[in-house]
């Protein structure tokens, strides 16, 4: 089976946010218009993770520094 995981839900960014679900959601729907007027075909309610990990400022900083920690 195909385990590797490509998209963040909305639980996802809500929980790696410390944000509401709605908030959530609203960010992904934010990224998938984007995405769509871009031409990429797009899922409702999750997004890439390539593309949150792209769009987010300072996320690469944070995983490399939680990951440092550990």
């Amino acid at each position: 089976g195909v385990d590797m995981k490509i998209y963040y839900s909305a639980t996802d960014l809500a929980e790696m946010l410390g944000v509401s679900k709605s908030k959530a959601y609203g960010i992904i729907k934010e990224m998938n218009l984007e995405l769509a007027e871009a031409g990429y075909i797009v899922l409702s309610g999750k997004v890439p993770i390539a593309y949150f990990n792209k769009k987010w400022y300072g996320l690469e900083q944070t995983k490399q520094g939680l990951q440092e920690a550990i």
